[in-house]
């Protein structure tokens, strides 16, 4: 698919540069009027093929374009920003910490609250209805 044909499908002129956020909304849009399922049986398949070619452009133009030796307007749309891990603070030291915390919290509550005595009320337990199963304890 060439970079023009796929601005026409989403509806962009063909020597426009779309930015990434207006290339998103036009594809939320397009795929609001041209989803297959939006359609009677009878017409479902040209909407399912073009729905699949809207699918194709919008791909295209966010990151298809690059290494294809395309037009440098669609190139542009290859690199995505994608954040991942864990958020830092005070000059790029992990947080680390405030992850332990709400586990530290669960550990420190549970024997608080008596997690130590739950040994004994198995043995209790134990004592009072005995099982007469020779492979549990």
């Amino acid at each position: 698919m060439l970079g023009d044909e796929a601005k026409m499908l989403l509806g962009f002129p063909p020597n426009s540069h779309p930015t990434s956020d207006e290339v998103k909304a036009a594809y939320k849009k397009k795929v609001w009027q041209s989803h297959p399922d939006l359609f009677p049986s009878h017409e479902k398949h040209c909407a399912e093929s073009r729905f699949k070619l809207i699918s194709e452009a919008y791909t295209y133009l966010l990151s298809g374009a690059r290494g294809r030796g395309e037009d440098s307007a669609s190139a542009t749309y290859a690199w995505v920003v994608r954040r991942s891990g864990t958020p830092r603070t005070h000059g790029g030291r992990s947080n680390h910490v405030l992850i332990k915390i709400p586990f530290l919290f669960i550990i420190l509550g549970t024997i608080g609250l008596g997690g130590l005595n739950a040994s004994r009320a198995y043995r209790k337990q134990k004592e009072a209805y005995p099982s007469h199963n020779p492979f549990l304890p």
